[in-house]
């Protein structure tokens, strides 16, 4: 059974909801910390509302943060607690989707899933094994998990775009390209941007090229 999530959300500006954004944020954050994204955002997206859930289970010693499942080489677990922490968080973020949807009485095809590091683990994890597809996936400075099973696994295979910084000492900088190779030998249209001078973070120009992608996907004013 998934647990419910807690969640922010920033209504389309406009008033009338054609597409939407969930915000899939990293180990240690929570969901208000990528929806400060949608203020500039939405400027260009009107019609777009923007959903921030926080991850599922807190972090021992940070009241304030999250995260979707425990990482071995952060806080010693287990890689047998990690694969089934990432089972349970995809159950809960599937759930999540799902009442988004029909809260905002959209189809999938016009659903972003917006991912940040552990955030992008989740987003590229749970959107190629659902059955309807959603528009596209935003993926900044994360990786590809247990990429040996994308191409069996697989069943819908939305639009990826990658963004990492060359100077990332949190995910390696090659994990674009990895998971780049594995997404595009899978049969999904992969773009990719490398943020220059860029750490673990989200700088201006891959923000830029995020909202075009998302504007040309979604193909909606």
């Amino acid at each position: 059974m998934s647990r419910e999530l807690n969640f922010d959300k920033v209504p389309a500006k406009s008033g009338e909801t054609k597409s939407v954004v969930i915000f899939v944020h990293g180990y240690g954050a929570n969901g208000a910390d990528l929806l400060g994204l949608a203020q500039p955002l939405a400027e260009h997206m009107p019609n777009t509302a923007f959903y921030a859930p926080d991850a599922p289970e807190r972090i021992p010693g940070a009241p304030f943060g999250f995260q979707w499942f425990p990482i071995p080489w952060l806080d010693g677990s287990s890689e047998e607690a990690a694969k089934a922490g990432l089972a349970r968080a995809s159950e809960d973020l599937n759930a999540f989707i799902d009442i988004v949807l029909q809260a905002e009485g959209i189809g999938a095809d016009q659903l972003v899933l917006f991912g940040f590091s552990q955030g992008t683990m989740m987003s590229l994890h749970v959107a190629p094994r659902r059955g309807e597809p959603v528009n596209c996936v935003v993926a900044f400075s994360g990786r590809l998990l247990e990429p040996e099973r994308l191409a069996a696994e697989a069943v819908s295979k939305p639009p990826v775009l990658l963004v990492h910084g060359d100077q990332d000492d949190v995910v390696p900088p090659q994990s674009l390209n990895e998971a780049g190779q594995a997404l595009h030998a899978a049969g999904f249209e992969v773009y990719a941007h490398v943020m220059q001078g860029t750490a673990h973070g989200i700088a201006p120009d891959g923000l830029g090229v995020a909202l075009s992608f998302m504007k040309e996907k979604l193909a909606t004013p």
